[in-house]
């Protein structure tokens, strides 16, 4: 039996990267899976290599009508979800004084505001179905000060913010809202050069665990968040870096 065998989960940003191997473990953990993005041809590959339990939808998350239809489709499809990830995100590198306001607000809109869209957009089914779980996508970069990242961290900060008021006035309904706080991760965003071996891991020898994060590992979080096991946590972070923030070791014991 699968640890996902009862949920229907909606997975922003699923065709590829972390959103990928977040819909390819919950297709494995039992899950009737609805990858979105707007990556047409890359999430299609993702959901046909998936079966049956799963179906790609075009969506773009900063659009409210756009959520509508992606909402329609799974309900369509495989009933209301009761699981929502939302992992959609973008990241603009630059220092505060050269950061172009279009590309902040481009940042936020995705980051921010699509994870809002979603997180109300869900309530309605999951409120009929008797709950759910809702999993926002932060980072580290929510924790932390992060240098050349003005907008992708406020954008980050403000998802923990907004998971936890959704948690408090959701918990009635019995739907859990809970964020993932990734460090370093080896997808396209994480490592944007392609680096192996040593060039991949040198930024974190720094850490208790020395190396890059997998998208694999961060899955394995979200399927605990997705899952019943976790029914007792609602409005909390769940850090997966690494040890990265939890401080320096400069005497390298």
């Amino acid at each position: 039996m699968g640890r996902l065998d009862d949920k229907i989960a909606l997975v922003t940003g699923a065709a590829q990267g972390q959103g990928a191997a977040i819909a390819r473990r919950f297709a494995l953990e039992g899950a009737r899976v609805v990858l979105t993005d707007v990556l047409d041809e890359a999430g299609k590959t993702v959901a046909e290599e998936l079966g049956v339990g799963a179906v790609y939808a075009h969506h773009d998350v900063t659009d409210e009508a756009s959520w509508d239809e992606a909402v329609r489709v799974a309900t369509e499809t495989f009933g209301p979800p009761n699981v929502l990830i939302n992992n959609a995100g973008i990241l603009k590198w630059a220092p505060l004084e050269e950061h172009a306001l279009d590309d902040y607000l481009a940042v936020i809109r995705v980051n921010q505001v699509g994870c809002f869209l979603g997180m109300r957009a869900v309530i309605p089914g999951m409120k009929q179905a008797g709950g759910g779980s809702i999993v926002n996508t932060a980072s580290t970069a929510g924790l932390e000060g992060n240098a050349g990242t003005i907008g992708y961290s406020a954008s980050k900060f403000a998802v923990r913010g907004m998971t936890k008021t959704a948690a408090l006035e959701l918990g009635k309904y019995n739907i859990r809202v809970n964020a993932v706080c990734p460090g370093g991760i080896n997808t396209k965003m994480g490592n944007p050069f392609d680096n192996e071996g040593d060039d991949l891991n040198a930024f974190y020898k720094r850490n208790p665990i020395k190396r890059i994060g997998t998208p694999d590992e961060i899955a394995a979080m979200m399927v605990f968040l997705a899952s019943d096991e976790s029914s007792y946590c609602t409005g909390a972070d769940f850090v997966v870096d690494g040890g990265y923030t939890i401080g320096q070791n400069p005497m390298r014991i």
